[in-house]
C-alpha cells in the first residue's frame, strides 16, 4: 500500500491559487486603509472575483486573509514530514523552523512582510486576531502526527500534545514579538532566531526535545 502524500488536482490547485490572490488583495487594502476601512467588495474587486465566490471560500473580510497566515506552517510541516527521526525532537524542529522562517528568497520575504502587516493590524482588530489564533490551533492539530512520528512509538500521547502545543506557540510568540518591531527578517531579532529561542524556553524540560 502506497505511502504517497496524494497530489492535489487541478480544481484543488486553482481553488488554492483563487484562495490566496483574494487573501492577498485583502492583505493589501488592510495595510492601505486598514480592516474597518475594507469590505468585503472592496477586497473581491481587487482580487478580481465576483463577492460570491469571495463568500464560497470566506465567511468575513478578516477570514480571508486565513491563507496567507498559515502559510508559514504549512512550510514547516512539510519540513518536518520529510525528516528523518532521531533521538529527540529538537534537530528536526530547529532545522525545519529555521528554514522555514529564515526568508532566503523574494517568496519568502514578502510572505513574511504580509504576516508582520497583519499581525500589527489584528493587535486592534478582534476578528482578525480570531483568524491568527484559528491558524495557530489548527496547525497544531496538524503538527501533532507530524511529531508521534518523529517520535516513534511508545512516545507518551501527553508528551506528543504539549510537544505539539509548545512548538506551536514557540513560533506564534515568536512572530508576534519580530512583528512589533522593526527587525529584519535575518539575522538578530529574525522571526527565525527567535523562534529558535522560544523552542528551548518553552520546551527546554521536555524529554522529547532533550532526550
Amino acid at each position: 500500500m502506497s505511502t504517497e502524500p496524494t497530489q492535489p488536482t487541478l480544481t484543488e490547485r486553482r481553488k488554492a491559487a483563487t484562495q490566496l490572490e483574494i487573501a492577498r488583495a485583502a492583505a493589501s487594502l488592510f495595510a492601505e486603509r486598514g480592516p474597518d476601512g475594507t469590505t468585503a467588495e472592496d477586497i473581491a474587486h481587487r482580487a478580481g472575483v465576483a463577492l460570491r465566490t469571495f463568500y464560497r471560500y470566506f465567511r468575513s473580510k478578516q477570514d480571508a486573509v486565513g491563507p496567507l497566515l498559515s502559510g508559514g506552517g504549512e512550510r514547516w510541516r512539510s519540513l518536518l514530514e520529510a525528516a528523518e527521526p532521531q533521538d529527540t525532537l529538537a534537530g528536526p524542529l530547529e532545522r525545519a523552523v529555521t528554514e522555514a522562517l529564515a526568508a532566503p528568497g523574494a517568496d519568502a520575504v514578502e510572505q513574511l512582510g504580509w504576516t508582520r502587516g497583519l499581525l500589527r493590524a489584528a493587535a486592534q482588530d478582534p476578528a482578525l486576531r480570531a483568524v491568527w489564533y484559528r491558524v495557530n490551533q489548527d496547525s497544531e492539530e496538524r503538527l501533532l502526527p507530524v511529531l508521534a512520528r518523529l517520535a516513534g512509538e511508545g512516545a507518551d500521547p501527553l508528551e506528543l500534545r504539549l510537544a505539539a502545543a509548545a512548538a506551536t506557540d514557540a513560533v506564534r510568540v515568536a512572530l508576534e514579538s519580530w512583528a512589533a518591531t522593526d527587525a529584519p527578517t535575518a539575522g538578530p531579532g529574525s522571526p527565525a532566531e527567535l523562534a529558535v529561542r522560544c523552542l528551548h524556553q518553552l520546551m527546554g524540560g521536555m524529554r522529547l526535545f532533550t532526550g
